[in-house]
């Protein structure tokens, strides 16, 4: 089961001072609107996602439909493909996604300890 691009979503209280940390361990602004309260930064093939008053936690993340560099997939499991696959294995989920739907959606879970995990297709 491929869940795509992983990046970890670190939900910071001052977005600036983050992003001013981040790229002092070598991260760079990769895609988003820091006016908005998001950055996705990148140092190799590591990503975080700083989020700023969106989350209440940190958050796993995967993006099915998408490489580490954000380029959609020609071939990919869809996020509604998951969610069935995972509720069969007996997982409970946060949330879910309308699986009479297409395109975008998103779910979430989370693991024994209360780490949540964010499943998140964007194409």
């Amino acid at each position: 089961m491929d869940l795509g691009a992983f990046s970890i979503s670190l939900a910071v209280k001052d977005i600036e001072a983050s992003r001013q940390f981040y790229e002092k361990l070598g991260f760079a602004v990769f895609h988003g609107q820091q006016s908005q309260g998001w950055l996705i930064l990148k140092n190799g093939d590591h990503v975080i996602g700083l989020f700023q008053g969106m989350f209440p936690t940190n958050i796993m993340t995967f993006n099915p439909g998408w490489n580490a560099d954000a380029k959609t997939l020609d071939a990919f499991t869809d996020v509604r493909e998951l969610q069935r696959h995972l509720k069969a294995r007996g997982l409970s989920l946060m949330t879910e996604v309308d699986e009479a739907g297409s395109g975008p959606g998103n779910f979430m879970l989370a693991d024994p300890d209360g780490n949540v995990i964010l499943i998140d297709q964007h194409v």
